[in-house]
């Protein structure tokens, strides 16, 4: 659906920009097959099964029932909302420091959108300091962004994998880069994420914490939004702040508080879905 709703908005674009009424709109078939014939498919992509442990907490793949995978469900319906009043497929999760849960939240949310929206994802393990994405999905050996970019020139879908024959694709960390930042800021990464967007619904990047490296700030100018994780109890709120001052173009579309105590989980599965 969201293919067709993107392929109708440019057709509509199209039209305020020639500033000519006698231009005949195009038909649903024509639509349709600018839509399709804009997203090829994912070639050179390979196949992986998730082997995820149940310390992991992916609960959008494991306990579907979850408050927390409803959680997860809720974050989705109202991104697909905001993307009807404003240009967003690609997506930023960020924290202020360390240890507050942004890996959990990026890998649980582009589960989510694949399984219940059915939208083509793209995860990307964007944190290449602390990379967390590749052992908590269980994979292993597998090649990514520091191969591709250390390569001879070797196309950047090689180095993709469709997890559980969902419609979610995986890009990983790859090998450890002695400087990420410039992998980051190259033109190169910058086509690379571009040509993502013609083929993905939406794009969910794991960044690094907005502290204390610049490598956030350079995620920023790439994405369309941002979501902030706080973790209670972890950042304080001076960190918070000036990790928000240090972005150039702030994109915050929202914050995720992680482990609030607030929430009683005890009795959720059981009183609203039934003890089955």
């Amino acid at each position: 659906m969201s293919r067709l709703y993107d392929a109708l908005r440019r057709v509509e674009l199209q039209k305020c920009q020639a500033g000519d009424l006698a231009i005949e709109p195009a038909g649903p078939a024509e639509v349709l097959e600018s839509a399709m014939g804009e997203r090829s498919e994912i070639e050179g992509a390979h196949s992986v099964k998730v082997n995820a442990s149940p310390s992991s907490r992916l609960v959008a793949l494991s306990d579907p029932k979850s408050l927390g995978a409803e959680k997860f469900r809720a974050l989705v319906t109202r991104l697909e909302h905001l993307r009807y009043q404003r240009e967003l497929k690609s997506i930023q999760i960020t924290s202020s420091v360390i240890n507050e849960g942004k890996s959990l939240v990026a890998a649980n949310l582009a589960i989510t959108l694949a399984k219940y929206t059915k939208s083509k994802v793209l995860l990307i393990e964007g944190d290449l300091h602390r990379p967390a994405l590749t052992s908590m999905l269980g994979l292993s050996g597998i090649k990514g962004l520091g191969d591709w970019w250390s390569g001879s020139g070797e196309e950047i879908t090689h180095f993709l994998y469709q997890l559980d024959e969902m419609p979610l694709w995986f890009l990983s960390a790859g090998k450890p880069c002695d400087q990420p930042y410039h992998l980051l800021q190259s033109e190169r990464f910058a086509g690379a994420v571009s040509s993502f967007a013609a083929q993905y619904d939406w794009i969910v990047a794991d960044s690094t914490p907005i502290l204390p490296t610049v490598d956030a700030n350079l995620w920023s100018r790439l994405v369309d939004g941002a979501i902030l994780v706080v973790r209670e109890g972890i950042a304080p709120v001076q960190a918070l702040k000036k990790g928000l001052e240090s972005l150039d173009n702030p994109k915050l579309l929202g914050v995720v508080l992680n482990e609030a105590s607030e929430f009683d989980q005890t009795d959720y599965k059981n009183s609203y879905y039934g003890n089955k």
